[in-house]
């Protein structure tokens, strides 16, 4: 697409889908480094609430798993080369620029057959911000299909802004947010299938989940945030810290201060 094309597709649908950001060389390493961070750093991560009986067979329910890890960046140099990457870079300025802040990375690795599933949701629920000026990316290390769990996206759910979502389970316990399943459906999502070295970027209040893996392989993804420098976090992952500037100049509000060095 022309940059132009880019900004219409992504305002209108609030997701876009970026073929060969990187190419097999840089996929190859990057899988190769996110394999051995799996091993030696990740840990176990698992979605709790009351949408996992209408997602999962009971016989499944409990053996579902998800190998998680933040901020990539600083257990791989690869990695952290992946969060500047220049194209990737070119994409993010024509739909935030002319300045892009990354603000976080996050490891998605849906293991063999017990891969979990994600319940439909906004990330804004996990990082509130000010405004939407904000992408999430999904760096893809493997082709994504319908079988190996492909992200799925509600079309233009991004202008609905910031929803409610269930983060209470029915005993009164805290659960993962997500939105009710009876009406926030995976099966109503677009498919968004790409290949190994594509990204696909959406908007923080675009709807989006995905179905499990049930595959012999595992299906590797990685998320990376980014913001424009002068949308203000609320909460949440990451708070409270800048990120790298990937694009542009961050420019000098009148009451800013430079950032300390203490921290």
């Amino acid at each position: 697409m022309a940059p132009e094309d880019q900004r219409r597709s992504y305002a209108e649908n609030g997701y876009l889908h970026v073929a060969s950001v990187f190419t097999p060389e840089e996929t190859d390493e990057l899988a190769g480094d996110l394999d051995r961070l799996v091993q030696d750093w990740s840990f176990e991560a698992a979605w709790t609430g009351p949408w996992r009986e209408a997602y999962l067979e009971p016989a499944l329910a409990g053996t579902i798993r998800l190998s998680a890890l933040h901020d990539l960046q600083l257990y791989s140099a690869a990695w952290a080369r992946a969060i500047v990457h220049p194209r990737l870079a070119e994409v993010l300025a024509n739909l935030l620029g002319p300045a892009v802040e990354f603000h976080h990375s996050t490891m998605h690795v849906k293991p063999p057959e017990r891969g979990a599933p994600f319940p439909m949701h906004q990330d804004h629920a996990f990082y509130p911000h000010a405004d939407d000026r904000y992408v999430d990316v999904l760096v893809h290390l493997d082709d994504t299909s319908h079988d190996n769990g492909e992200i799925r996206m509600l079309a233009g759910s991004h202008r609905g802004g910031p929803l409610e979502h269930v983060v209470v389970g029915p005993e009164g316990e805290p659960c993962t947010p997500h939105l009710p399943v009876e009406r926030y459906r995976l099966e109503d999502a677009v498919p968004v299938p790409a290949r190994r070295g594509d990204v696909v970027c959406f908007n923080i209040n675009t709807i989006h989940g995905s179905y499990p893996n049930r595959t012999d392989l595992p299906r590797r993804l990685v998320r990376m945030g980014y913001r424009h420098p002068g949308n203000e976090q609320l909460g949440g992952q990451s708070a409270g810290r800048p990120g790298v500037i990937v694009a542009g100049v961050r420019r000098r509000a009148e009451e800013a201060v430079p950032f300390s060095t203490e921290r």
